[in-house]
């Protein structure tokens, strides 16, 4: 991969996650359906898993090949940022009922 695919790939990954959980938090507000809440909860237990083994791979693959390391620990770092937002929609989702 080139070195800006691995930002790209983050910054496709961070939207990816954070629109599903707009789409699943304003669901569920708007409609009081309780699918969307269901798929909220879903995405935060699968989304943390994807989320994770991404980050792994990444990790190892930048501790293997040196030079793409700076730019695997950028991606990382926008994949992270979905970390602060889940735990907010986690905590606005829980006080809904």
């Amino acid at each position: 991969m080139k070195n800006q695919s691995f930002i790209y790939f983050g910054k496709c990954v961070f939207a990816l996650f954070l629109i599903l959980g707009n789409i699943s938090l304003f669901g569920y507000l708007l409609t009081k359906f309780d699918s969307f809440a269901i798929l909220g909860f879903l995405l935060l237990i699968y989304g943390t898993l994807i989320n994770l083994l991404i980050v792994i791979i990444l990790f190892v693959y930048g501790l293997f090949e040196k030079e793409q390391l700076k730019y695997c620990l950028s991606a990382i770092g926008y994949i992270s940022i979905n970390i602060p937002i889940a735990i907010l929609y986690a905590v606005i989702g829980l006080n809904l009922n």
